[in-house]
């Protein structure tokens, strides 16, 4: 195997799908990219055993000489690259060594490659259903959603993204029992309904993956039992499901809120991250008093002696109430909504707020609800 090739282009795709190999790995070959050369055309394979990325390259010229594959230290490789300029990169493999020579103008590196033949098989792609979503779309539903997500390594369901595809759109839910988000866009949707758990370090890869793409990607979506693919532009993306049953997210979400808070967001999340400084450290408490054209947000951390308070404008429809939110989850969930205006429905300060964009046109594709449970307040 021998190919040339383009050192910032070759760069940015190896650290593309480099974030998928993790450190300390039980399994040394999975510290490898493969590299598959056919033609002109150099396709690279990064996985942590449950998640695969696969991007392909062109390079400026190539030629088979024996070996097709070779499994290359993905540490060394990455650091190399990181400190060479703009250069042409000549890369070849010795077959019966597998030793990869890499030389860029007076400099030359030798790597210790490994057999290709030891490297993790790509799943199968059989028995699949399949539908095709704006790239955009998946960004917005992944960023919108994954932040909810739960930490929590003894909840596996809880800590990827739910998808429900029916015939007239999908939702995507993220909960981790303090906060939820439910996300639902019209304009994906398929005739064969189905739902699954997706991982939540893969997809936030594809939508970092997809974001930076300098046009619109159409991706396709297939999946089965098991397993999800990802296919657009030059990049392949395989992960496993998570297993098991969601919660039943819809229970927690109360019917009847007839208090009704409409505020400025972006005078609001300014407002929670300056006051929010205040509060106190372990429970990030803050303090919401609601009444007819005024909101108060207060916090205090007795501990310390340090408070704060700030009023600002509303409109609100109920009866006047008092109700503590953690100010990093309330100001996580306002940040993720892009809209000018929000709306916040309370039943009463033991119960979840539920937060909604308030949208001035009503033909968006998008439906969001975020849910946060309140702190109780200390008289």
């Amino acid at each position: 195997m021998k190919f040339i090739i383009n050192s910032l282009v070759f760069s940015k795709q190896i650290q593309t799908i480099s974030g998928v190999i993790t450190n300390n790995n039980t399994v040394p070959i999975i510290n490898c990219f493969l590299f598959h050369l056919d033609e002109n055309l150099l396709t690279i394979r990064a996985t942590d055993l449950e998640t695969t990325l696969v991007t392909k390259i062109e390079v400026e010229s190539g030629r088979l000489e024996g070996l097709s594959d070779i499994a290359v230290p993905s540490k060394l490789l990455i650091d190399i690259l990181k400190s060479l300029d703009d250069v042409p990169l000549t890369f070849s493999v010795d077959d019966a060594t597998y030793g990869i020579n890499i030389s860029s103008g007076e400099g030359k590196y030798r790597l210790a490659g490994k057999n290709p033949e030891t490297f993790p098989n790509m799943p199968e792609v059989r028995d699949t259903e399949a539908i095709t979503v704006p790239g955009s779309a998946l960004v917005n539903a992944i960023t919108r959603t994954a932040f909810a997500a739960s930490t929590d390594e003894m909840r596996p369901q809880m800590g990827g993204i739910f998808c429900d595809i029916t015939p007239e759109n999908t939702t995507f839910v993220a909960t981790d029992a303090h906060k939820l988000v439910r996300y639902r866009r019209s304009d994906i949707h398929s005739d064969n309904p189905t739902s699954f758990i997706l991982p939540r370090k893969p997809v936030t890869m594809l939508r970092n993956i997809l974001a930076a793409q300098k046009e619109e990607q159409e991706v396709k979506v297939e999946f089965n039992n098991t397993n999800a693919f990802f296919t657009f532009e030059n990049f392949y993306i395989i992960c496993r499901l998570v297993d098991g049953k969601y919660p039943n997210y819809e229970a927690a979400i109360p019917k009847e809120n007839p208090n009704k808070l409409t505020v400025d967001r972006n005078s609001f999340l300014n407002t929670l991250r300056r006051v929010g400084l205040f509060a106190n450290q372990a429970s990030h408490q803050v303090r919401l008093s609601i009444q007819a054209s005024e909101l108060i947000v207060s916090a205090e951390d007795l501990e310390f002696s340090n408070d704060a308070s700030e009023k600002l404008p509303c409109e609100y429809e109920g009866e006047p109430m008092e109700i503590g939110f953690n100010a990093k989850f309330l100001s996580e969930m306002v940040s993720n909504i892009d809209t000018e205006q929000i709306l916040i429905e309370m039943s009463h300060p033991s119960r979840a707020g539920i937060i909604f964009p308030i949208r001035e046109q009503e033909d968006s594709p998008e439906d969001i609800l975020m849910l946060v449970m309140p702190v109780m307040l200390a008289n």
